[in-house]
């Protein structure tokens, strides 16, 4: 599947047996009820079905994936693959992309193009970075890490890989979801290395006292348990029995599809039309990712970790923190206050648009609110 250097070559008898069982499926019974009110529209993934096992064109998407600036790392018995963009100026400083799910390295493209070469894209050549972007340990083409208890979790892969393997003595970052998690830990457990930490959602305190909560605050966590209660039964099942979950979707490529085409929709800020945000290319190279890497399984791990306690809290974190919050993510947007309870917040842009997916949804956006945040003096 992955050459010396992350490269993907999908051997043709693989592609026809993805083909063979997209045309074969077998499809759900529909019920009487409105489009996607009830789960993935079934006219919706019928189309992207057919167009998968037809039209769609793997070989020319596998290509521009070769084409990227991949390398390979053995981290720790871990394999990491990783994207490296030099910057178009020397002396940049480096940085540091996680992504999180049911993404890839891939949604984080375009932001590390106009990260590491901004005069292509209007902006000053002097906020250019070297930017890393790695593969999520179990996520397409990073191997899951060795053991389910203890070190290295994501975070000290991550720090291997910035400092050891690529010989950066300090490094920023920049998360979301799972991602923001992860890059969280790693300036809470090497605060001498991070210049900064830019986040999409941050970790909530363990413990707070409810009476001390401000208007703001109460009103940010009504709005996380009504999205908890209406959209969050995915998590519990990655949760607390993924590998259930995950049989039924490394065997049936449409279900697969239907479990990510859903969240696309309903994470991102497309009013409802997920194509005004993301082509069928893009969908269909995500999740055609997932199938031939046979990762759908390991892409579950951080979330029954997180909920079994394997990995551990995020406390506190003394990097100086930006954070933006986009109008369409998942769940309530954090105030300030909140966040500062666990982060040293220097900086919080309130974006006008974007949704869980801004890296991809609005790359221009997301990329100048970086670059203003390790401009500034520290």
């Amino acid at each position: 599947m992955a050459g010396g250097q992350g490269v993907l070559d999908v051997p043709e008898a693989d592609l026809e047996d993805l083909r063979a069982r997209l045309r074969g499926t077998r499809w759900a019974r529909p019920w009487p009820a409105d489009a996607w009110a009830a789960g993935a529209d079934g006219a919706e993934l019928r189309r992207l079905v057919a167009y998968w096992a037809s039209a769609y064109d793997w070989r020319t998407q596998e290509a521009a994936i070769n084409a990227l600036p991949s390398a390979c790392a053995d981290i720790d018995g871990t394999t990491v693959h990783y994207l490296r963009f030099d910057a178009e100026r020397e002396g940049a400083p480096p940085i540091l992309l996680a992504n999180g799910w049911p993404s890839s390295f891939l949604e984080l493209v375009g932001l590390a193009e106009r990260l590491s070469a901004p005069s292509r894209h209007g902006r000053d050549a002097q906020d250019a970075f070297t930017v890393v972007v790695p593969s999520l340990p179990g996520y397409g083409l990073s191997g899951q890490r060795p053991s389910l208890r203890g070190k290295p979790h994501t975070h000290d892969l991550w720090h291997a890989l910035m400092h050891d393997e690529l010989g950066f003595d300090r490094y920023g970052a920049h998360g979301s979801d799972i991602g923001a998690g992860d890059v969280s830990r790693l300036a809470q457990a090497h605060p001498e290395a991070l210049t900064g930490l830019h986040l999409l959602d941050a970790a909530d305190p363990s413990a707070f006292d409810p009476a001390g909560l401000s208007e703001e605050e109460r009103a940010y966590l009504a709005a996380e348990e009504a999205w908890t209660t209406a959209e969050r039964g995915y998590s519990h099942q990655q949760e607390t029995r993924p590998l259930t979950l995950a049989q039924g979707l490394s065997d049936s490529p449409s279900g697969l599809l239907a479990w990510m085409l859903e969240k696309y929709r309903a994470w991102s800020d497309c009013d409802g039309d997920v194509s005004a945000r993301f082509s069928d290319d893009f969908l269909l190279t995500q999740a055609s990712l997932y199938w031939f890497t046979n990762t759908i399984s390991t892409s579950f791990r951080p979330y029954y970790e997180r909920h079994h306690g394997l990995v551990g809290p995020v406390e506190r974190v003394e990097v100086p923190t930006a954070l933006a919050l986009f109008p369409a993510d998942i769940g309530g947007r954090q105030p300030r206050s909140w966040v500062e309870r666990v982060y040293n917040v220097t900086r919080c842009t309130l974006m006008p648009r974007g949704g869980h997916f801004a890296a991809h949804e609005e790359p221009g956006l997301l990329a100048d609110d970086i670059a203003a945040f390790f401009r500034a003096p520290a």
